[in-house]
């Protein structure tokens, strides 16, 4: 193909979003369980479940939760990511795409934009449903807008390891599987549902450094108020230190994948 009819790098990544949206499209069944279902559901269950055991009544447990589950929310479909990447390379998509004159990271960055989509209509919806119940943000629309903003930045950090692993996977199934192995036992030795001060002090600290742990506390103190600088900068440090290790390991493990 001639230079001429090559893609810039912006129109690559344009095209690679727009492909990723329309299988989106053509998925909403998974969009509607992932994004407005279940954190309507997890909301509710826990709120109104656990929340006076755990805070003696549910509106003041609502006020604690809410934050944590916007982030419980979203970890769990950035494993998607990484099966959407497993299921190009099986397909053999990903040894059409080696053969074509574009910017090839374009491949792994487009969907991986286009998957902050999904995000914020979770998310959105999820606080939507908080506002219903009667969450108020301390810090105004302003605070909440600044979480909502770092959940979706924090997830994006967090895709780009569950793209690494999509890449040296065979099957997409192993990716889901074995992502939300770890996963799971992360979200839930956090502060998502409890304050680490209630714990033994040694589990405590063990919680207090989970990643999960540091963005839940980022976004709890955007929304109420109580996020000092340092807070904030240890919040983005996190997300960069990830994409700063895991985006090029992701993209040299794919740039040099053999063939199938």
């Amino acid at each position: 193909m001639n230079a001429s009819h090559t893609p810039s790098t912006f129109a690559a990544i344009r095209i690679f979003m727009w492909r990723t949206w329309q299988n989106t499209q053509n998925n909403l069944f998974t969009i509607c369980m992932d994004a407005i279902l279940s954190p309507v559901m997890m909301l509710l269950i826990f709120t109104y479940l656990f929340g006076g055991a755990i805070a003696g009544s549910t509106a003041a447990y609502l006020q604690f939760f809410l934050p944590g589950v916007l982030v419980l929310t979203i970890i769990p479909m950035t494993v998607y990511s990484g099966t959407t990447i497993c299921q190009d390379i099986a397909k053999g998509v990903y040894n059409r795409f080696r053969t074509m004159p574009f910017w090839q990271p374009a491949s792994v960055i487009g969907p991986l934009l286009t998957d902050g989509l999904r995000y914020t209509i979770a998310i959105l919806v999820a606080f939507g449903t908080g506002m219903l119940l009667g969450f108020r943000p301390e810090a105004g629309i302003v605070g909440a807008a600044l979480a909502i903003l770092y959940i979706i930045f924090f997830a994006f950090s967090v895709s780009w390891i569950f793209s690494m692993i999509g890449i040296l996977a065979k099957r997409p199934e192993t990716v889901s599987g074995s992502s939300m192995f770890f996963v799971y036992p992360l979200l839930f030795a956090s502060t998502i549902f409890v304050d680490s001060s209630t714990m033994p002090r040694w589990m405590g600290t063990i919680v207090n450094l989970n990643p999960i742990s540091i963005a839940v506390g980022t976004v709890r103190g955007l929304m109420g108020g109580t996020a000092n600088l340092s807070d904030v900068l240890v919040g983005i440090g996190l997300c960069l230190l990830m994409i700063v290790i895991f985006a090029p390991l992701t993209m040299r493990l794919y740039l040099t994948k053999p063939n199938r």
